[in-house]
């Protein structure tokens, strides 16, 4: 059972104003390569992702949310790398929640967004596994920053208050009790 925004307003004012605030292209392109950054150190910590990856080398996959879209190909080390704009997928997710806010609920629920797929079945399976085994290790990274108990301590706090949200969340009337649908 989908739950709705508790602020349906919102996500009617954010269809309507939302294609009219486009992002200036600079910025899209800066996002995009940090993004791609971020998940090639997220893959680097797991050799078996990097290997399953490495062996869908030259693959392309588009993700797509709205009128957001990102090209991303599989390297012979097994990271990821922008692919060329003119380059063909061979896969297509396409999230289909269109509020920001439902996905955000979905995120804190610790659900995955709906998907529509379209093209390799092969490559969409791989991808899945990448999605349900590979973990940014925050605590971690944060730990080379400030030490070993800190970053402990941080992250302690950090999962203990996101315990308490999602469990506000699936308190509240109308909540989903289970989880969403992942693919389509």
């Amino acid at each position: 059972m989908a739950t709705q925004s508790p602020f349906p307003f919102l996500d009617s004012l954010f269809d309507r104003f939302g294609a009219g605030l486009q992002p200036p292209p600079w910025l899209v392109d800066e996002l995009q390569h940090r993004a791609v950054l971020l998940l090639n150190h997220v893959l680097m910590q797991e050799p078996e992702a990097q290997s399953r990856l490495s062996r869908q080398k030259d693959r392309v996959v588009q993700v797509q949310w709205r009128s957001f879209a990102i090209k991303l190909v599989a390297t012979p080390a097994g990271l990821l790398d922008r692919a060329a704009p003119a380059a063909t997928p061979d896969l297509m997710l396409t999230v289909t929640e269109a509020s920001p806010f439902g996905l955000a609920q979905a995120a804190v629920r610790g659900d995955k967004p709906a998907v529509r797929i379209e093209g390799d079945v092969q490559l969409a399976a791989e991808v899945n596994w990448l999605v349900d085994h590979v973990r940014w290790d925050v605590e971690e990274d944060l730990s080379r920053l400030i030490g070993d108990a800190p970053a402990h301590a941080v992250g302690d706090v950090a999962r203990r208050a996101a315990q308490a949200l999602r469990q506000f969340i699936s308190a509240r009337p109308g909540a989903s009790t289970g989880p969403g649908p992942a693919a389509q």
